[in-house]
């Protein structure tokens, strides 16, 4: 998103110089110590002529005067205009941070650009009060649009606002256009998998496809495993949802063999997957996946400049509430963030602080923050935002339900507790 305009133009103080209209002249026309007046008579000329007398007497009248100015007062001026012109320089001059201000909020049950932003056909649907909110954050900087040193210093002056390296938000030697490809990618990635994990969390079936698309090369998975595998089977466990894939997975130890079934160009073939132990301490294959979702009915989310995967949650949410009889929201206005897979999970995501603040701005009393995020919550929440934390869409859907039938903030899950 680009920064917006701002006004290049700074003040340069006048100054006057040798050869100015002043001529040198002090307020009042007097003419400082360091000027200096020659002037001379020829012998016989009228004494009242307007040249000086011989011996020195000054003569007041019409003279022209010959100016030199101070070597010093010359370079003090020099070295004044070069300060003021290196300082408007670096104040205007790009950096390599990036400026991240809290963004506008937007209510996934209601209207973008005229349109409903979440829109459900071939299913029937109920109607819907209150918001649902999904939170945003404005970033200014990265390839091809660098942000100002005056744009930095006042992002330092401002509570609200996040000021990073560029690198810790934009790849280094990511172009400007591939970031916008990437953060277009993320966002429809994030509709599919919120539709998918929404018509799930209400028992809906959703057939699915998936694909390996990549080996991690230091896995041991990797010489069993190739590219564009589609998953068909897991230690007996048939593979039609990502549900399915992590239920088939959990009944292998970490570092134990699987037994799968996998399609290779069109041919079922079985295959022994040896295992690893991820981060969190479950069984991990090693290889990245990508669903491909037969949703029974159409789910449109219709949303324009905005990228990246963080709305997930809230995407969700809102269709949720389409599908079921009743105001989820009893009427109140609930923000909130984090990604969403396909399974459930909530992620977590960038910029929650500046979320925080944007929520309130837009009025929310309420905020959905994910669980892995409260480390940066704890002790920036503006007055009269209730943060609750969530790690499933359960969670989040039951917090939407408590908050709309009015429990206290104690009654819900906090980032304190």
């Amino acid at each position: 998103m680009n920064p917006p305009g701002h006004d290049r133009d700074a003040p340069w103080p006048d100054a006057p110089g040798p050869g100015s209209s002043a001529s040198g002249a002090l307020p009042g026309g007097v003419f400082p110590d360091t000027a200096s007046v020659d002037v001379a008579r020829p012998d016989g000329e009228d004494p009242s002529s307007t040249d000086a007398p011989r011996d020195g007497t000054p003569q007041h009248g019409n003279v022209a005067p010959s100016l030199t100015m101070n070597p010093r007062t010359a370079v003090l001026l020099l070295t004044g205009f070069v300060t003021i012109a290196l300082a408007a320089t670096a104040w205007l001059m790009p950096v390599h941070y990036a400026v991240l201000r809290p963004g506008p909020a937007l209510n996934t049950l209601g209207d973008e650009n005229g349109k409903p932003l979440i829109a459900v056909s071939g299913r029937q649907t109920y109607p819907t009060s209150g918001a649902l909110d999904l939170t945003t954050v404005s970033v200014f900087g990265g390839p091809g649009n660098h942000v100002e040193l005056y744009q930095v210093i006042s992002g330092w002056l401002d509570p609200s606002v996040a000021v990073v390296p560029e690198e810790s938000v934009f790849p280094p030697g990511q172009t400007a256009e591939q970031s916008q490809q990437e953060n277009r990618r993320e966002m429809v990635t994030s509709q599919e998998s919120a539709t998918a994990a929404a018509m799930a969390s209400l028992g809906i079936a959703v057939p699915t496809s998936i694909t390996v698309t990549e080996v991690d090369a230091g896995a041991p998975a990797s010489a069993a495993l190739k590219a564009k595998d589609v998953l068909v089977e897991i230690n007996g466990v048939k593979v039609d949802s990502i549900d399915a894939l992590r239920v088939g997975l959990e009944k292998t130890a970490p570092g134990e063999v699987a037994e799968m079934v996998v399609r290779r160009d069109g041919t079922d073939r079985e295959v022994q997957v040896r295992t690893r132990t991820g981060t969190d301490g479950k069984t991990q294959i090693g290889v990245f996946i990508d669903a491909a979702f037969d949703f029974p009915f159409d789910v449109k989310i219709q949303i324009e400049d905005i990228g990246g995967p963080s709305a997930g949650t809230m995407f969700a949410l809102g269709i949720i509430d389409k599908l079921t009889p009743g105001p989820m929201t009893g009427s109140k206005q609930i923000a909130g963030t984090g990604t969403m897979d396909a399974d459930g999970t909530v992620g977590a995501i960038g910029g929650i602080r500046q979320k925080l603040v944007g929520a309130r701005r837009a009025g929310a009393t309420h905020f959905l923050a994910p669980s892995d995020n409260c480390p940066e919550v704890v002790g920036h929440v503006p007055d009269g935002l209730t943060v609750v934390r969530v790690a499933t869409l359960d969670e989040a859907r039951t917090a939407v339900e408590k908050i709309g039938t009015g429990a206290a903030p104690s009654a819900l899950p906090s980032c304190g507790s």
